[in-house]
């Protein structure tokens, strides 16, 4: 899985669709029946005991998130019924207390629709439980091909290939009127089946309602987020160019070293 990126990246042409890669097909039928428009395409609220049997009622073995179970958002793959694979991100007990705030934001980010994100399927509110569902990514993050797999480490062509369609994807929300992107990183971009990269849409709603909104690593984080608190266009911006070092360098930036880096280099 680790030379995804860097055997793609040989093939001709940023926009060439035609790739060859082992994928795993999801089945498109349940018992002989085609998969219902709950399942394949509509946003929709899930109960807390369909996504407890996707995810082995949330098993340490399933979760996927780059920090495991000390992240403050632990993010889990699941199956559904009809054998659809899903990510489903669980939010610290009572982040968002108010299940009508969660729900109407969850379904605001849900409105996106886009080739170049993981998109938002769905939500869960259930006594104290928070839960975002999204299309699953099944070839690992940005920060993984980069950082982790030294010998494998992705071609300048797939570079330019996330560096495109990300700011694709940050382009078509900002249109869209969610300009504000919480946490991006190198872990927010993931590779779907057929090898292209995709914006996790997580980022678009905050980690909790009292607006903490990066988690992952200090090292992208905009200066003017530390000192007040907010989010801001320009802040997706300076975070956008951090994620650029990452793919022009191919090194972690440990995050005291970030503001020198980006200013010296």
């Amino acid at each position: 899985m680790g030379c995804c990126a860097s055997s793609l990246a040989n093939e001709p042409g940023l926009e060439n669709d035609h790739r060859h890669y082992q994928v795993h097909r999801l089945s498109s039928s349940v018992n002989g029946k085609t998969s219902s428009s709950r399942d394949e395409g509509s946003f929709v609220e899930f109960s807390l005991a369909e996504l407890k049997a996707a995810t082995n009622n949330f098993s340490s073995d399933k979760i996927v998130s780059e920090s495991g179970e000390k992240a403050p958002n632990v993010v889990y793959e699941g199956r559904l019924q009809n054998r659809r694979l899903i990510a489903v991100k669980k939010f610290t007990k009572m982040a968002w207390p108010d299940p009508k705030q969660f729900a109407e934001e969850a379904r605001e980010v849900g409105k996106l629709r886009h080739k170049r994100l993981a998109n938002l399927v769905g939500y869960c509110c259930d006594g104290d439980e928070r839960l975002l569902v999204a299309e699953f990514m099944p070839n690992e993050t940005l920060a993984k091909h980069l950082f982790h797999w030294e010998n494998q480490t992705p071609e300048w062509a797939m570079r330019l290939r996330v560096a495109l369609f990300i700011a694709e994807a940050l382009d078509y929300c900002s249109s869209e009127g969610r300009p504000l992107y919480h946490d991006l990183n190198a872990y927010r971009v993931l590779f779907d089946e057929n090898g292209d990269p995709r914006l996790s849409c997580f980022g678009f709603m905050k980690n909790s309602r009292d607006g903490k909104s990066y988690s992952t690593n200090l090292a992208y984080t905009p200066p003017e987020y530390l000192r007040n608190g907010r989010v801001t266009p320009e802040s997706v911006v300076f975070s956008f160019g951090t994620v650029l070092l990452d793919l022009l360098s191919g090194k972690h930036i440990p995050p005291s070293h970030v503001s020198l880096y980006a200013f010296t280099t």
